[in-house]
């Protein structure tokens, strides 16, 4: 049986972007990831992308808080002066925008609230993991990867 560990994260997340179903809220073409960004995401399906994303995230290190998932989602801010000789700062990425995922991922029943913990992925998320895995793992080309088959 295939795991997420067992094919690559990036092949992992673009087949889950295409199998979940969730809408982009109206106000997300204007919203930013994070304090580090000047503009919104250009990526035609940055929504189902990042809930791909963020669906990973919870079945690896759940349960997990909106607040961590911020910090693994932030960046580096350089000041309005780009010639400053102070260093970049760390910044966290918008919570308003992966608690909405995280809210629509519920209604899905793919992610379920721990109590006082977090969020951790349901077993429906959890199946829809391992399919997915199994799918992408058929679909590459990489002979060394065929043992996990």
């Amino acid at each position: 049986m295939t795991t997420l560990y067992d094919v690559p994260a990036d092949a992992l997340i673009e087949a889950l972007a295409e199998e979940i179903e969730i809408e982009e809220p109206d106000w997300a073409e204007f919203a930013t990831t994070g304090v580090d960004a000047e503009l919104p995401p250009e990526q035609e399906d940055f929504w189902a992308t990042r809930a791909a994303s963020l669906l990973r995230k919870v079945a690896i290190s759940g349960p997990v808080g909106v607040e961590r998932l911020s910090t693994e989602y932030g960046g580096s801010k350089n000041g309005s002066n780009r010639y400053r000789v102070a260093p970049d700062k760390r910044v966290d990425g918008s919570q308003n925008v992966i608690r909405t995922i995280l809210q629509q991922l519920e209604d899905e029943d793919l992610v379920t609230t721990a109590d006082g913990e977090g969020r951790r992925i349901t077993p429906e998320g959890e199946s829809l993991l391992t399919d997915t895995a199994d799918a992408v793992l058929e679909d590459l080309d990489r002979p060394e990867l065929e043992k996990y088959a």
